[in-house]
């Protein structure tokens, strides 16, 4: 569990990287400060449209580098950075979320308690339509407990399925 102060780090610290990460096209997803022995450990999540690669990451490591050297707000103590996408494991919580996410599997708890599993597709900045089982579900998010993309080994798209009449 982190301090106030540690909240008040993190939240410097991002406030430092959104414009700059902005200008190249970058959404700063999130910042921990962990420490590491007499380290701290200065974790970046960073997203985009279209997904992150390795060389937006290189690029953004870049950046965050530059933006912390010009400021002091990681003080005097020596850290590691990592820069990193956002990855699949953390939670959809933001409507660009949905929208990076379409065409994906997503389990979905609504605040009723109920689960539901369906593919995102269209979404707006107050709903997303999910295809439950065949059908057009839309969901607001203000019902969304909790959403995560769900990861899918050996998924069959209409582009990689085999013509069944040859």
């Amino acid at each position: 569990m982190s301090t106030p102060r540690q909240d008040a780090t993190r939240d410097r610290i991002e406030a430092e990287l959104v414009d700059p990460l902005s200008a190249l096209g970058f959404d700063v997803e999130a910042v921990e400060v962990t420490p590491a022995g007499k380290r701290r450990v200065l974790r970046v999540a960073v997203d985009k449209d279209g997904g992150v690669t390795l060389d937006d990451v290189a690029d953004a490591t870049r950046e965050v580098s530059r933006v912390l050297d010009e400021s002091d707000v990681m003080g005097e103590l020596p850290y590691t950075l990592e820069v990193t996408s956002r990855g699949v494991d953390r939670p959809l919580t933001l409507p660009r979320h949905w929208r990076r996410n379409a065409d994906r599997l997503a389990k979905v708890t609504l605040t009723d308690g109920t689960t539901v599993t369906g593919r995102i597709g269209a979404s707006t900045d107050d709903v997303v339509t999910l295809d439950v089982d065949g059908a057009a579900r839309d969901v607001s998010y203000a019902d969304v407990a909790k959403a995560l993309v769900q990861v899918e080994f050996n998924r069959r798209t209409p582009s990689t399925t085999e013509n069944e009449d040859d």
